[in-house]
């Protein structure tokens, strides 16, 4: 899978978890870029990609991933 459709795929899971159809993710998206981005949502949002793509992310994965581009970073690796 290339990094564009990563992005896209994201891209379409975030609309569908923030239900919220402008959402254009760069790979500089961070949190404080989606209004209702808190804590509970991170999770949700962490499982709906998990699931899509077929990976499990490690806890230091989440733990590291600082904004969009890194976790493609770990889905480009592992997908």
């Amino acid at each position: 899978m290339t990094r564009e459709e990563i992005l896209e795929k994201a891209t379409a899971i975030f609309r569908d978890v923030f239900d919220d159809e402008s959402i254009v993710l760069t790979e500089e998206t961070t949190a404080a870029d989606i209004e209702d981005w808190d804590s509970l949502m991170h999770i949700t949002l962490i499982n709906e990609i998990e699931e899509a793509f077929g990976y499990k992310f490690g806890m230091k994965e989440v733990l590291g991933m600082k904004n969009v581009g890194e976790m493609c970073d770990i889905l480009e690796k592992n997908t």
